[in-house]
């Protein structure tokens, strides 16, 4: 499938978005077959496109209500993200969104699990041209959650990483991983920016708070921490729609990162 070019709307304008934010793509049968828990159609997006240039490849992990198979249930979630690349970044970039099935496998509810992504990740690659240097992540609640442990598992595969209201365990949002001190041995390895506000009644505030201050302890210089005092669980507004989290991630590429690395 021929990925689309977008031209700009309008935040007013969500309600009419349909065609305009979306571009279906599905992943190969076999990859589809290695997977529990995902759709094999996502929403794939080219913005900035320069041909000369290879995109930067942003994937952005929905939360709990983009459950299911209808790929259509996720457009309005990934929307504002797409807009903020429009507006904000001036470099080539895919922006590409799965879609978490609601299902239940050997008794768990399905969540975003790292062997699935590391999965449809490499399908990408199979069928997109992107620069692998430049692999940002980013995701809202259960999305959130999503980009802790795919990157506490698998630091070596992006530059930069933003859980945006983001969750800890994978049980829900209340829940810890029992596994939390091995995720920020290796979350410590990669640049993070969460996002939360300090009013969400969903997701504790704490959790992310938690998370960042164990990363920086562990010796992980680039981890950062945001929190909208007013705001609650809806944070991705303000963070999807101001320049801050694109201006930082889009300065970021592996190579640079590693060589900062080395030199400390």
């Amino acid at each position: 499938m021929i990925l689309s070019v977008l031209t700009p709307v309008d935040a007013d304008e969500e309600g009419s978005e349909q065609g305009k934010w979306k571009d279906l793509r599905r992943m190969s049968d076999a990859a589809q077959a290695k997977t529990s828990f995902l759709n094999p159609e996502y929403v794939c997006l080219r913005l900035q496109h320069d041909a000369k240039e290879k995109p930067a490849l942003l994937i952005y992990l929905h939360g709990s209500g983009g459950r299911g198979d209808e790929i259509n249930k996720i457009q309005r979630q990934v929307a504002p993200l797409c807009r903020g690349v429009q507006r904000y970044v001036s470099s080539p970039c895919v922006v590409v969104a799965p879609q978490c099935l609601s299902k239940r496998v050997n008794g768990e509810s399905s969540t975003w699990t790292p062997e699935d992504l590391n999965v449809f990740l490499a399908d990408l690659k199979t069928s997109l041209s992107f620069d692998e240097k430049r692999v940002y992540l980013t995701g809202n609640s259960m999305g959130g959650y999503g980009c802790w442990v795919w990157a506490a598992h698998h630091p070596e595969l992006f530059a930069a990483v933003a859980p945006v209201s983001g969750g800890i365990g994978r049980k829900g949002p209340k829940d810890v991983s029992p596994e939390l001190d091995n995720w920020v041995v290796n979350l410590a390895k990669v640049p993070v920016f969460a996002f939360v506000g300090a009013q969400d009644r969903v997701v504790p505030a704490e959790r992310s708070q938690r998370l960042i201050a164990a990363i920086q302890k562990a010796g992980g210089k680039q981890a950062r921490l945001k929190v909208f005092p007013e705001e609650g669980h809806n944070a991705r507004r303000l963070v999807y729609g101001k320049e801050e989290l694109y201006r930082w991630m889009f300065s970021l590429s592996k190579p640079e990162r590693d060589n900062d690395a080395k030199g400390k």
